[in-house]
């Protein structure tokens, strides 16, 4: 089975399995496990901030951010098909008790004019702005990479109202890849940060969260409320220090697949593909086959190739580490043999 349904399928290297056995642990509670120091020093260091602490998930990081940044009443800014909003449970008001403002963006770019705009002024009917959370790259505009201007520019409007600024950066070792620049040139235009690791880099678990010292310290805490509170995670880290320092580069590869498979399904009758390829995430419109998205992977699925549903007519395809050039080759056969027995 040819797995296109997401970079989070991907298994753990031999290097990574052999890493974890090999872990040095301590108990992280008492932060006394020194793979986990290194994996967070190691990841302050590859984003350039002060402090990372380490986190089961990209959402309990994004969560902790809001946790943290925010209080009880407050209203967080987001664009309107942003992860945190779209894929997050509600998290942020059954924890934080805060609202969300969503903003509708291009290609998951906010307007900056937009977001300052947004920001409350101050009137006894308004809730507070908690945080402004921008998502790098972007994965319900298909991978789209956010601009390091528009970045920039809204974390000027932040600096300007007082407001911290986080970036769900769940992929953005792979913004980074696509743009050519150093992850901390992308994440210096924000107070905070999450990647995971767990997506493109192929650790098994394990996301970063990142920032100054005195909102880490806060933040750990916060972790610990939420159950995050790890013993001897050396096993989880070790793995997860390799994808850090190992892993990033060959991102690249991941996007020239995505290009070559986008390529090629736009060449199939039926097939459209609806998004601009930034990354390794390919969206594909399938409505002129005359079947929703649902039937068309359960027939690629018949096929041996997984995908995912993205809308009623939209479906997902992800390049990863663990599907090569010549498993892209099977999977476009077999994509043009499902709209052949439709066409």
């Amino acid at each position: 089975m040819i797995d296109l349904r997401s970079d989070t399928v991907t298994k753990p290297t031999e290097a990574m399995r052999k890493a974890a056995y090999e872990a040095e642990v301590g108990d992280d509670v008492y932060g006394e496990d020194p793979s986990i120091n290194q994996l967070e020093e190691t990841a302050a260091e590859v984003l350039g901030k002060e402090a990372a602490l380490f986190v089961t998930s990209g959402t309990q990081g994004n969560q902790i951010a809001i946790l943290t940044h925010c209080r009880p009443g407050n209203e967080i800014i987001l664009e309107a098909e942003s992860h945190i909003f779209y894929y997050e449970s509600g998290a942020a008001s059954a924890f934080a008790g805060v609202q969300t403002r969503t903003l509708s963006g291009t290609r998951g770019a906010m307007i900056p004019s937009d977001v300052e705009y947004a920001i409350r002024g101050e009137d006894q009917h308004f809730p507070e702005t908690g945080l402004i959370c921008l998502e790098n790259t972007h994965n319900r505009a298909g991978g789209a990479v956010i601009p390091v201007d528009n970045m920039k520019e809204i974390h000027k409007v932040a600096k300007a109202n007082n407001v911290p600024l986080h970036i769900d950066g769940a992929r953005l070792f792979n913004a980074a890849a696509a743009l050519n620049l150093p992850a901390s040139e992308l994440a210096k235009h924000c107070d905070t940060v999450q990647v995971c690791l767990s997506k493109g880099l192929g650790a098994p678990v394990g996301s970063i969260l990142a920032g100054n010292r005195d909102f880490i310290a806060a933040a750990r805490k916060w972790r610990k409320r939420l159950g995050g509170g790890l013993r001897q995670a050396g096993i989880i880290a070790n793995p997860g220090l390799i994808a850090l320092t190992q892993m990033r580069e060959r991102l690249a590869e991941d996007h020239e697949n995505a290009q070559y498979l986008a390529q090629q399904l736009g060449q199939i009758k039926g097939i459209e593909i609806v998004n601009q390829v930034d990354t390794n995430i390919i969206v594909a419109d399938v409505k002129d086959l005359k079947m929703n998205s649902l039937e068309f992977v359960e027939k690629l699925k018949a096929e041996g190739v997984l995908s995912g549903t993205f809308g009623p007519s939209y479906v997902r395809f992800v390049t990863h580490y663990d599907v090569n050039r010549s498993q892209l080759e099977h999977a476009i056969t077999a994509i043009q043999k499902t709209a052949d027995q439709i066409i």
